[in-house]
């Protein structure tokens, strides 16, 4: 079986779970084309990325003059699905917040791509994300007579289902992965019944080299860690306010916040006016292993976020044996069970926060682990990635047979 995948950005440091994905599917026999809108703009590179990095093919980086070419040859060998897909983009630019302009990019990217699908014999694409990225998908493949599928992660994509098109999406496509139980609800509420049975839970997955082997014992310090981008849907400015009112209780902790982003430097004020500057580590974004490390050397993994998808930072942090303090938000509730392997506030509330890590200082070293282990057993059991592709290939071959029915 050989099918295409299409990102906007890829390979990257966030996109890890793709990465293990495409790489779970070709251990289970399926071929996998690399496409992507444009490269990451992340800077740090595993070694694992750099290596998908050369086996990527970036529409907007291509040779001008071969896209051109490529762009023709479409239109040549289906003018009419060209112009129809044209329509089509035009359909979708005019209520979308991208405006009708960015939409005629998106064709052309998308006429590009169903030449290099037809190149390659390749008769389905599955696009990361309902965004830009799926509607190239959507594009390419109506242009070239080939089927698509999307997984659709959130929280964008239910922000704005109206703005990009979603709904059009969904039943257009011979499937839709949803990465939780949470996000299948949300797509269900766009689209009639009839189309309920196309939209699929998919989750996120670790492979069993992330998992295997004994986990690090806890290093002794009361230190927590937080992995995401500096922005608001992950609500590190609720964790600092948590912070300040635990260091008013007299709790010795320290907090490190992995990754980085536009709330940066509003954190960093916040921490310093809130007087909980010498517990804050500002550490920037860091490799795979190195963010590995950050969690291993930690008590605890703090995700105080306000909107989400299916996070697989938990479920690493799990992985690791380390038990996770979270939020009440989207999936979030079907990975992290209070009493069990963690905690869970309410988004937006520091007192309940500051309370949860509180309750996790207080409580052994064992307490910790045992936690931590129910955690993994936990994401062993849901998220094995194998397990996980050998479904999604059922999927993809599904849809290849209907196909060719057609």
């Amino acid at each position: 079986m050989h099918i295409a995948y299409l990102v906007n950005q890829y390979p990257g440091i966030s996109h890890t779970f793709i990465r293990r994905e495409i790489a779970a599917l070709e251990r289970a026999g399926v071929s996998v084309a690399r496409f992507a809108v444009r490269p990451s703009r992340q800077e740090i590179f595993s070694p694992e990325d750099n290596a998908e990095a050369v086996r990527t093919r970036h529409i907007v980086t291509e040779n001008r003059l071969l896209l051109a070419a490529a762009i023709l040859r479409s239109l040549f060998a289906a003018p009419v699905a060209s112009l129809s897909a044209m329509a089509l983009a035009a359909k979708m630019g005019w209520r979308s917040e991208a405006g009708l302009l960015r939409h005629a990019i998106y064709w052309a990217e998308g006429m590009a791509l169903a030449d290099w699908l037809n190149a390659a014999k390749l008769r389905h694409v599955h696009a990361h994300f309902g965004t830009n990225s799926a509607t190239v998908a959507m594009l390419a493949a109506h242009i070239s007579g080939a089927s698509f599928s999307i997984t659709v992660h959130g929280p964008e994509e239910f922000d704005k289902p109206a703005l990009i098109s979603l709904k059009e999406k969904i039943e257009a496509s011979r499937f839709v992965c949803a990465v939780s139980s949470y996000g299948m609800s949300q797509l269900r509420r766009l689209v009639a019944p009839q189309f309920w049975d196309r939209i699929k839970i998919v989750r996120c997955g670790v492979e069993e080299s992330f998992y295997a082997g004994a986990a690090k014992p806890l290093a002794g310090s009361p230190r927590f860690v937080s992995v995401g981008r500096l922005c608001e849907q992950k609500g590190q400015l609720t964790l600092i306010e948590a912070a300040a009112k635990l260091k008013e209780r007299g709790h010795d902790f320290s907090i490190t916040l992995v990754g980085d982003g536009e709330m940066r430097q509003v954190l960093e004020k916040a921490a310093a006016s809130l007087n909980v500057r010498d517990r804050i580590v500002f550490a920037g974004w860091k490799s795979p292993a190195e963010v590995r490390a950050e969690i291993e050397g930690a008590r605890v993994f703090v995700l105080p976020s306000y909107a989400e998808g299916l996070p697989v930072s938990i479920m690493e942090a799990f992985c690791l044996e380390r038990p996770v303090i979270s939020t009440y938000v989207a999936g979030i509730p079907e990975l992290v069970i209070p009493g069990e392997n963690g905690w869970l506030a309410p988004a937006g509330d520091a007192e309940s926060l500051a309370q949860a890590m509180a309750d996790s200082l207080a409580i052994s070293d064992e307490q910790i682990l045992q936690m931590g282990r129910s955690g993994k057993a936990r994401t062993k059991r849901d998220h094995d990635i194998d397990t996980i592709a050998l479904g999604l290939k059922a999927l993809f071959e599904e849809a290849l047979k209907v196909g060719a029915e057609r």
